[in-house]
């Protein structure tokens, strides 16, 4: 998997981040805080900008009450 593949994937997971959470009802603020984490982190996540830890990403499930593999339910371009 080169960078750009990798970036793509971060971006398409980022996305759908977005629209769980937004589905759910809450901010980005919300969520950080429900979190115990920066806003900048959210929106950085979102972006695809960085690669968040597994730990991260169950909170998150958590908190939205989703099941996790919800997040990964999405296509690349």
């Amino acid at each position: 998997m080169d960078n750009q593949e990798k970036k793509r994937i971060l971006i398409s997971f980022g996305g759908k981040l977005r629209e769980l959470r937004l589905a759910k009802g809450f901010t980005q603020e919300q969520l950080a805080n429900e979190l115990g984490v920066e806003i900048s982190q959210i929106s950085r996540i979102e972006r695809g900008v960085i690669n968040t830890s597994v730990t991260t990403l169950y909170a998150i499930s958590k908190t939205l009450k989703i099941d996790i593999s919800q997040l990964f339910l999405f296509d690349t371009p």
